[in-house]
């Protein structure tokens, strides 16, 4: 329940409003005039304003500028019955959340109300963030975070592999974290990032003169993770000479520093790729006994598009990192519509863009405007009518991603679903050929078994 003030000189209004927020389980006050609404201001208690801007004596836009000078104003909506460019333009800039015409009917004003007050007046408020970062409900990302309990005390080398964005170094901090080894440092490489002629004095250190330029001691990321734990992000990109001398450390637990004495060291290994190593070691481009030495305990990350349930817990995990900010139904379908190329890294960064850019605390659909490849679903299309419709929208959404994802093969499609195959024919038979003709160039054998 909020505290909202009203400001507005018609008495009708002002008393239509109220009753409209008390039927939406808030309280209203009134001020029939700016100076008796920044005196109330003053005092404290008011968690939302609704503005009129025409008004005897002091105008809303004046009182609006000297609620923006307070220390810490509440949230401003303009309400007008002619709305300018000029005037819109102007409350704008001076910090108001909207500015809307006259009259504002209930579904509006519930809609106005949602982008204005702060989390713990919704409904469902977010729960602040736990730091962990391994977020998600899906049967997938269940399983990761189990590997992460029963890995977590363990001193198995352990390769984390998925497409770039998935979060592996957020899983490889989670099992350092959770485990004996978290007191003491974790340290991370990117092994892509740094050149092959400079890897071997990163990873190993150096001693002082073994080369030009080395005019002190280098301890090395292998000896500045003693006792704790050491993450090669990328392996899949060294090179094969590096790879060798990667195989002899983590076979003998002794480093030897360009130029120096070797050294016993005391260090977990965890790994990460996106490359199909597998592959590279078909190919030549990898070690298959340093494949088979760095991946003791696999565990593998799904992309995003495969874990649909995990798009809105991410996004208002990340909000909530943010401040106290929330999505609204709208904003939920535009991310579950966008493809997501980039990942958990994409989401991210598309959830604090859309917290820096707005200015109110529920993200609208409109605030997401800038992802590319979404559709653009409105709340009406998602959940008009009734629940069982809405839900049969999300599944039918869902059920067609699913086969363009795997390409036309129905069972790979069940398979990324969750679900069995003959339930999913069931699902392609009431929802029609809307999901299951789809369209794409390459659909392959539509009933073959997936491969392993």
């Amino acid at each position: 329940m909020a505290r909202i003030l009203i400001v507005d000189d018609d008495a009708a209004l002002r008393e239509s409003l109220a009753e409209a927020l008390a039927d939406l389980g808030h309280v209203a006050e009134l001020a029939a005039e700016g100076r008796v609404a920044l005196a109330r201001l003053a005092a404290g208690g008011i968690e939302a304003v609704l503005l009129d801007l025409r008004m005897p004596g002091m105008d809303g836009l004046e009182v609006l500028r000297l609620i923006a000078a307070m220390k810490a104003p509440p949230p401003v909506a303009v309400l007008t019955a002619v709305p300018t460019a000029a005037n819109t333009i102007e409350a704008m800039r001076l910090g108001a959340v909207d500015h809307l015409a006259k009259p504002l009917g209930r579904a509006d004003l519930a809609a106005l109300l949602g982008r204005m007050l702060p989390a713990e007046f919704a409904p469902d408020a977010p729960v602040a963030p736990d730091g962990d970062g391994v977020v998600g409900s899906s049967a997938a990302m269940r399983q990761v975070q189990k590997s992460i309990g029963m890995l977590a005390d363990g001193t198995a080398t352990v390769l984390i592999t998925g497409e770039t964005g998935t979060g592996k170094e957020v899983v490889a901090r989670a099992i350092h974290r959770h485990g004996k080894r978290a007191a003491r440092p974790f340290v991370a490489v990117n092994c892509a990032a740094i050149p092959t002629e400079l890897l071997e004095s990163q990873l190993f250190g150096h001693a002082r003169g073994a080369f030009t330029g080395a005019v002190a001691d280098r301890v090395g990321s292998f000896r500045e993770a003693d006792g704790g734990t050491l993450f090669l992000d990328e392996i899949g990109d060294m090179g094969l000479p590096m790879q060798a001398k990667l195989l002899r450390v983590l076979q003998e637990r002794v480093v030897t520093p360009v130029g120096g004495r070797a050294v016993a060291i005391d260090v977990r290994i965890l790994a990460a790729t996106h490359r199909d190593l597998a592959a590279a070691v078909a190919a030549g481009g990898f070690r298959e006994d340093l494949f088979y030495r760095l991946g003791v305990v696999p565990v593998h990350l799904p992309a995003l598009r495969e874990r649909i349930a995990d798009i809105v817990p991410l996004a208002e995990y990340f909000l909530a990192l943010s401040g106290p900010k929330r999505l609204s139904a709208e904003a939920a379908a535009r991310l579950l519509a966008h493809p997501w190329p980039g990942n958990v890294r994409e989401l991210r960064n598309a959830m604090e863009r859309a917290a820096a850019l707005s200015r109110h605390p529920v993200i609208a659909a409109a605030d997401l405007a800038f992802l590319q490849g979404s559709v653009a679903v409105s709340e009406t299309d998602w959940l008009a009518g009734d629940l069982p419709t809405a839900l049969a929208r999300l599944e039918a959404a869902m059920i067609r991603r699913a086969l363009v994802a795997s390409g036309g093969n129905r069972a790979e499609a069940a398979r990324r679903l969750g679900i069995h195959r003959q339930l999913l024919y069931q699902k392609l038979e009431r929802h029609g050929p809307d999901v299951s003709d789809y369209r794409t160039e390459s659909v392959g054998k539509p009933d073959a078994e997936p491969s392993e």
